[in-house]
């Protein structure tokens, strides 16, 4: 089946250790990075994740957006709705203008006649489809993109760790021990007395046990990191409590020259890979 990009970015088979069979890679906001996810998937694998879900934000300001759809399709258990996914099926009215010309042009890619049509429609479908997949639950886990109050456009920032009525109000709606979230590209854990934890300050592994009934964990951004460190960015689950997270160097620097040689993307999303902002 041809899949609409080179052959060089399908992943290899890996050997896959006899670990516990729900160890799982959460990944989110991958953003048109193809350098990045496929660092990351390849990374997943070599740790022996046995599934591979995403929280959304497949799409927008990278140069690649037809890849990483294609590799999400193929490669992920299943993927939820993300702001971006939205934005591109019903409009960015309010995004920023940089963010905005990704979209239209992201738009354009995906519908291009340089593929074959059926190609372009089983895109568009899947994309079609996100539109009911907002929030996945699992025994000890909720999935989210934003937050479990407003699951597709809430953001949660280090920030509001200190904001005990935000914080109470997306407890509130949290059903799970443990939620999983992106968005905010900033990994990091949201206990309910009102800490933020940076990866480092858990060891980047904890149980979430230790950390009260419940915790929101952000698990960062594989595609646009945003907390001034430019390595991608997931975690690994057992399905249970265990989160360790995962940070590994890939090559920014090509995927920056990707966005920078289509003149309908901003610079600047190409110069926020190499910083991290």
């Amino acid at each position: 089946m041809h899949l609409g990009f080179p052959r060089d970015y399908l992943l290899p088979a890996a050997f896959v250790p006899d670990l516990e069979p729900d160890v799982i890679a959460i990944i989110s906001d991958l953003h048109s990075n193809i350098e990045a996810l496929t660092a990351a998937m390849a990374e997943a694998k070599r740790r022996g994740a046995k599934r591979i879900v995403c929280l959304g934000d497949v799409i927008g300001y990278g140069a690649s957006p037809r890849e990483t759809l294609q590799i999400v399709r193929q490669k992920c258990e299943w993927c939820i709705f993300g702001n971006h996914e939205e934005a591109l099926l019903n409009g960015g009215e309010d995004f920023n203008d940089k963010a905005r010309a990704a979209i239209d042009w992201t738009r354009q890619q995906l519908s291009s006649r340089d593929f074959p049509r059926e190609e372009n429609y089983a895109i568009w479908d899947f994309l079609d489809a996100l539109q009911n997949e907002k929030e996945r639950r699992e025994e000890n886990a909720l999935f989210v993109h934003g937050s479990p109050f407003d699951p597709v456009r809430e953001y949660v920032m280090p920030r509001d760790a200190r904001n005990p009525e935000k914080m109470a109000r997306i407890f509130a709606k949290q059903d799970r021990p443990i939620c999983f979230v992106g968005h905010s590209h900033v990994p990091g854990v949201y206990t309910q007395d009102g800490r933020f934890l940076k990866p480092a300050e858990v060891s980047d592994s904890f149980h979430a046990t230790e950390y009260g009934a419940k915790v929101l964990v952000n698990v960062g951004s594989v595609g646009q990191p945003r907390d001034g460190d430019i390595r991608l960015s997931f975690v690994m689950y057992d399905g249970k409590d265990r989160v360790d997270f995962v940070r590994i160097p890939y090559d920014a620097e090509k995927a920056a020259a990707r966005i920078r040689a289509v003149p309908a993307l901003p610079e600047y999303l190409a110069n926020r890979l190499l910083v991290g902002r």
